[in-house]
């Protein structure tokens, strides 16, 4: 071999040499960077090849209201999960598993044989306890349990429009459940399990479990008592009037915390699905757009009093029965008229004529700004969806005529959770709150609070002493005037009527179709409550505010007032009973008389004698209580 030949042939050996050590270099560098830079990724990536996860449902957050009582709360209601390619045998599965989920086992099969790694489908969402104590029992290969839950509303329709529901994958669909779902719902968690490539579960591989995070508690405004006297005084108005629908609102003046809401016809949200959507998509008291109605005229009076238009006692007005204005002949509801008046028999009457007196003497601008400062033209703020905003003359269209029946409240739309806050401003001192429904929300594990509304102020449109005006012109309605039916012995209320006629589609007014309401508050004279009644079109009776929806508010108001426990009054105005109206008697102090001196006493009330002895021990109700005449007073005898 030449010097030549072994030359090349060193130059090929250290040529593959180098070749060989750039290759290896290349790899080392390779795997140098996939080790400590490309790791994690890589180990992701191959995690999530051979694991299957078994998802973990959180728990939505439970309602509570202020009280603490739960209003909204979770069921458990387990999910079935299928692995196809870890059944043995699909036929046999399905077979034993059809008869528990109400199946066909056809169908069953069909889902077995999906070619995916797993399965979940809607009959084998949300179980019972018994089917899945049943599918646990069979433990079948491939059939996995989820820890999952339902909504359940205890109460069933209480609160229902506001509340709404959650839909089969636990995602709030309307109501609050909707507003605050991403709050309520949390972060789902999941059981992780190895298998290989075919999806067969490899064992001697612990799980990994990684737990769902659980949506926050939410605690509201409502006070469940108060709710429900309303709700049930709503559904005794459906009862006796069968009316197209009926509402009401409750609400603390002070603050703007909605203590109590209802809407009828109405729904259970456990059962949604079989109402039609019309049902629950209307929550009347913040949703209804209507003419208010002589309701209105309270703003119309604040204005008048805060511009010292109008002295109530020292100014008078003469109602003929109607009022001349640019050639229209605006009537009070009064065929003939009132006669001559003091203003504060204006409004005891709910005269329209001497409203209309009234706004003249205010003036468009200054009326409008009035309308304007207590709120409506606009959407109050409150914490829930479908808020409506009304519809208001535009200062451009407000002529005599306008302006006349604006005073008076019709011709324009409000809501009733706009009429609510301007009354509570009318009453507590000229303070215009924001209303709320949400007081706070709650850590799931520690139930301490993480972040807490506050009442929101939004402005002062009356003075404190018109404010004091205004209530007690208000509780001489209910006195004296058209709200007598709302008066309630031992507590001074204040009130308006409210007849608005309803509108057709022909844009003309429906003849004896009316929206009758009555807006009421106690006690008068430091107001802890503001209830609003409205009844849609009441059928054999007659349609006044004052007959159908008066003594709601007042049944309304006597008993929320004693759950909240506020005091009984002794110095409010009395009564003024008018035919066929009776007064109360007051219940005299049988204790410490003999029993056989009872037909002594000159009573119209009944007696109920129990026990043994010679005198009366006890009696129910107390002395000084006044009750209807006829009403049976419960005696206890006994020794001396």
């Amino acid at each position: 071999m030449g010097y030549h030949s072994m030359l090349t042939i060193k130059k090929r050996v250290v040529t593959v040499f180098l070749c060989v050590i750039s290759i290896f270099m290349v790899i080392m560098m390779r795997l140098f960077y996939v080790q400590f830079f490309k790791f994690d990724a890589l180990e992701e990536l191959a995690t999530e090849s051979w694991t299957r996860n078994i998802p973990f449902e959180a728990s939505r957050g439970i309602i509570y209201d202020t009280n603490n009582e739960v209003i909204v709360k979770n069921v458990s209601a387990p999910t079935l999960i299928i692995v196809p390619r870890q059944l043995n045998d699909t036929v046999k599965t399905a077979e034993k598993l059809a008869p528990i989920l109400n199946m066909n086992v056809g169908d069953l099969e069909q889902y077995m044989k999906r070619d995916t790694s797993m399965v979940r489908f809607q009959e084998g969402r949300k179980l019972t306890d018994e089917q899945a104590i049943a599918i646990q029992n069979l433990n079948l290969p491939g059939i996995y349990l989820a820890e999952d839950s339902k909504r359940h509303y205890p109460h069933s329709e209480l609160l229902a429009h506001v509340l709404g529901f959650s839909g089969i994958d636990n995602q709030g669909l309307i109501g609050i459940e909707a507003v605050y779902d991403e709050r309520l719902r949390g972060e789902q968690g999941h059981l992780s399990f190895y298998s290989d490539a075919k999806g067969k579960r490899i064992d001697h591989q612990s799980d990994l479990y990684k737990p769902p995070i659980d949506g926050e508690h939410l605690r509201l405004t409502i006070d469940l008592d108060v709710q429900k006297i309303l709700e049930r005084e709503l559904d005794q108005a459906m009862d006796t009037y069968q009316p197209d629908g009926a509402w009401g609102l409750a609400v603390n003046p002070n603050t703007g915390a909605i203590l109590g809401m209802g809407s009828r016809p109405s729904f259970d949200p456990n059962h949604y699905k079989e109402v039609d959507a019309s049902i629950y998509d209307r929550n009347f008291p913040i949703w209804s757009t209507y003419e208010p109605g002589s309701t209105f005229k309270i703003v119309t009076l604040a204005a008048a009093l805060e511009e010292q238009i109008v002295d109530l006692h020292e100014d008078s007005f003469y109602d003929k029965g109607s009022i001349d204005v640019a050639g229209a002949k605006l009537r009070c509801w009064k065929r003939g008229g009132h006669g001559d008046q003091s203003y504060l028999e204006v409004v005891e009457n709910s005269c329209n004529p001497g409203f209309v007196k009234l706004g003249q003497g205010l003036g468009a601008d200054e009326l409008n700004h009035y309308i304007d400062d207590f709120g409506f033209g606009k959407k109050t703020g409150v914490d829930l969806l479908g808020e409506s905003t009304g519809i208001l003359f535009a200062p451009s269209q407000l002529g005599e005529v306008e302006l006349a029946t604006t005073a008076f409240g019709q011709g324009i739309s409000v809501t009733p959770i706009q009429q609510v806050m301007a009354v509570s401003a009318a009453v507590n001192g000229g303070k215009l709150y924001q209303p709320y429904i949400v007081q706070e929300w709650l850590d799931p594990i520690t139930n301490k609070t993480i972040e807490e509304n506050k009442p929101q102020l939004k402005k002062s449109v009356i003075s404190n002493d018109t404010s004091l005006q205004v209530a007690e012109a208000l509780e001489s309605v209910v006195a004296n005037g058209t709200g007598r039916a709302a008066f309630v012995e031992g507590y001074r209320v204040g009130g308006k009527t409210g007849t608005a006629q309803k509108v057709g589609s022909d844009g003309r007014y429906l003849e004896n179709n009316h929206i009758v309401s009555f807006i009421g508050f106690a006690p008068a004279n430091q107001p802890e409550i503001v209830v609003y009644v409205a009844v849609d079109n009441p059928k054999d009776t007659v349609q006044f505010g004052g007959v159908v929806a008066a003594p709601i508010v007042g049944r309304i108001i006597h008993d929320s007032l004693q759950s909240l426990g506020v005091q009984k009054q002794s110095d409010g105005l009395e009564k003024d009973y008018q035919w066929p109206e009776e007064p109360l008697v007051e219940v005299p102090d049988f204790i410490g008389e003999r029993v056989d001196k009872l037909h002594s006493y000159y009573l119209n009330l009944s007696t109920d004698l129990s026990g043994e002895g010679d005198f009366i021990i006890d009696q129910s109700p107390d002395s000084g209580t006044k009750v209807p005449a006829g009403e049976t007073i419960r005696l206890l005898r006994g020794h001396k």
